[in-house]
């Protein structure tokens, strides 16, 4: 009985005088309002919880203008549920992503990779050197934001040594780090368009290096071109006191990259991204015990992340130790066991769940040193939760197509359609504020037109990655924009002609479109 009104509902809407646009857009706009004054007044801080609360509220408004509609409840409800059901996938990962990040810290993994990419730098090609470490750094860790904040930061004071511009620096930094972020399957980015648009995680990220490679190749020829013609004065001194920083809390040995190796070997047989995520934290964690607990005093990560409360559990173990041995040596020795072991138990726990940082006296390396774990996650998956629910009312009430169809009826051909999905993210990414919305919303919005015009969904994934990802950062309103230019200390709009990758990446994905290369078929069943 409730799947039939249901359907009379769908149909009463579907032939009742079209609903106005302005009508359809008012959630849209509610939104867009909302974050607009929520970037102006929380700034960067704006994700962490009033962006969501806008969500919410676009969701209600678009759910009266959906029971003015006479749409069930339940209808709206469903809708809300299948969004969200859609993004599971992706919000498991990011949990697993969070995991990995902090185990791979304290194992030295990440610590390792900076060091030896540090130690690749030169005046000539430092621009190209700031492109590649900041690529694999951000690759690894599935984040651009903590390169940018860590070794982008280092290299930015590198690159001021060397006399080369805050903002030339900083466009090198910014394109390798997203370079990184868009291209590895720990990024939170990838995982969501790769959800948005249907497409399987691996697939969309070997659909993308068509569009992607090209473009960073001539980011490359570009800094490489400017790096020769330029002068460049100074040392490397302060890349050399970074790495000399984390070789004094770290033991840095290149087995450590056998972690990064055995994941990504997982990676490339096709595992599940979840499983092959939480090998790598779990690999993270043993290789930490092996080569960062009493290693020496100076490289006891181990007993610095999990000293708190070791003393508990010692003394249990050595009072009941005491009553079965009595008092001596042996019960003293099974506590100081029980001690270790709680230490050891404390760090890992840490790492995978909660928030680490490693004290140093350099700054740069303390920043590099902290992660937040699993923990760390959970704003993003807030985020992605309410944007869920504004997807799932906006779709289930109709208002999403009747906002879509007159953009699709416009694009009467596959690049016209590509087009008009990258302009859809930027136009989202300038007024939204936020590169997730510019990833769910043209995600929600152009899923069934590339479906009803027989484009594998690798295309639609593809297309939000290169314009929804990496132009958030290009927009100094933007939460992305915003939060880079405080890091860096340098305007957006000072780095931004020196991006070269971020600008490149949706014109390349519209040329590829507009040549038709490699443009994927669905397969027949």
């Amino acid at each position: 009985m409730a799947d039939s009104n249901s359907g009379l509902a769908s149909s009463q809407v579907e032939s009742a005088v079209p609903l106005p646009l302005a009508a359809a857009l008012l959630p849209v706009m509610t939104l867009v309002t909302l974050l607009i004054i929520n970037v102006f007044i929380f700034t960067e801080d704006a994700s962490y919880g009033p962006n969501q609360l806008a969500l919410v509220v676009a969701a209600v408004v678009a759910g009266v203008i959906g029971w003015i509609l006479k749409v069930p409840f339940e209808r709206m409800l469903t809708g809300v549920k299948n969004s969200i059901g859609s993004a599971l996938n992706a919000i498991l990962i990011l949990l697993m992503i969070g995991a990995l990040a902090g185990t791979w810290l304290i194992s030295g993994v990440v610590p390792a990779m900076v060091c030896y990419g540090l130690q690749i730098l030169n005046a000539e090609y430092f621009l190209v050197a700031s492109v590649v470490i900041c690529a694999i750094v951000s690759m690894i860790t599935g984040s651009s934001w903590s390169t940018i904040a860590t070794v982008g930061v280092a290299l930015l004071g590198i690159g001021d040594a060397l006399g080369l511009s805050g903002g030339m620096v900083a466009g090198a930094v910014i394109s390798g780090a997203y370079f990184g972020d868009k291209m590895s399957p720990l990024s939170d980015t990838t995982n969501l368009a790769s959800a948005m648009a249907g497409s399987e995680l691996f697939s969309h990220i070997r659909y993308m290096l068509w569009t992607t490679v090209p473009s960073i190749v001539i980011t490359l020829i570009a800094f490489l071109v400017i790096g020769l013609m330029r002068e460049t004065t100074g040392s490397t001194e302060q890349a050399n006191e970074l790495a000399v920083a984390i070789s004094e809390k770290f033991y840095i040995t290149p087995w450590l990259m056998l972690v990064p190796l055995g994941t990504l070997v997982l990676v490339a047989c096709k595992v599940d991204a979840v499983v092959a995520l939480f090998f790598g934290s779990v690999l993270g964690a043993i290789f930490a015990l092996i080569f960062q607990s009493g290693i020496s005093v100076e490289h006891d990560i181990i007993n610095e992340v999990g000293a708190g409360g070791s003393s508990t559990l010692r003394t249990s173990v050595q009072q009941i130790a005491a009553g079965v041995f009595g008092e001596g040596s042996m019960s003293e020795s099974i506590g100081s066991s029980a001690g270790q072991f709680q230490e050891c138990y404390i760090a890992v726990v840490q790492a995978f769940t909660s928030k680490v940082e490693i004290a140093s006296g350099n700054e740069d390396a303390a920043k590099l040193m902290s992660t937040k774990g699993m923990a760390g996650m959970l704003n993003t998956v807030w985020l992605i939760i309410c944007a869920m629910c504004f997807g799932g009312v906006m779709e289930a009430t109709g208002l999403l197509h009747r906002i879509t169809q007159p953009l699709v009826d416009m694009a009467q051909s596959t690049w016209a359609l590509i087009a008009t999905t990258c302009g859809s993210c930027l136009f989202l990414n300038v007024t939204a504020s936020d590169q997730y919305l510019a990833i769910v919303v043209p995600g929600r919005m152009f899923r069934e037109s590339y479906e009803n015009r027989g484009l594998a969904p690798e295309n639609l994934s593809r297309t939000l990655e290169d314009s929804g990802t990496v132009t958030s950062v290009l927009v100094p309103w933007n939460t992305c924009g915003a939060a880079q230019a405080t890091v860096l200390g340098i305007t957006t709009l000072t780095y931004l002609p020196w991006c070269f990758f971020n600008l490149l990446s949706p014109l390349m994905s519209i040329f590829v479109a507009m040549i038709g290369f490699r443009i994927l078929k669905l397969k027949k069943a």
